[in-house]
């Protein structure tokens, strides 16, 4: 069961790479995203993340710290963005039903697959934590 309809999102760098995935069917105009999905009754955010990104993508990682929340302007759900640290794994399309893609992407290229730009904190902490 969802907690009140919260999202978490793992945000996750890698050598300079974010972790991303398209998604099977596109909301509004997102169609690429960090690795997300419905916080579970008993979970936190940082567990949902950490949760999302391995079902999704098949990467191990581990919730490192929670850099923010907003209502997202495409879905309008409340998200809550969490920096990951990468454990182990590849990404792959683990669940197709959503995924059509993962893969790491230059953080460089993180905005322009995301409609609206990146949410403020997020883009911040992307800028301190992939080399320049």
């Amino acid at each position: 069961m969802a907690v009140d309809g919260l999202i978490a999102g793992a945000v996750v760098v890698r050598a300079g790479r974010v972790l991303m995935i398209r998604r099977a069917v596109p909301v509004g105009g997102l169609v690429w995203q960090f690795p997300a999905g419905r916080v579970e009754a008993g979970e936190s955010a940082a567990e949902a993340a950490a949760r999302e990104a391995s079902e999704e993508t098949g990467v191990r990682v581990e919730p490192v710290s929670v850099i923010g929340g907003r209502v997202h302007p495409e879905t309008g759900r409340h998200v809550v963005y969490v920096a990951c640290r990468w454990v182990s794994g590849e990404p792959w399309a683990a669940s197709p039903r959503e995924v059509a893609e993962a893969v790491w992407v230059p953080s460089a290229e993180v905005a322009e697959r995301i409609p609206g730009g990146v949410f403020g904190p997020v883009r911040r902490y992307l800028d301190e934590a992939t080399p320049r």
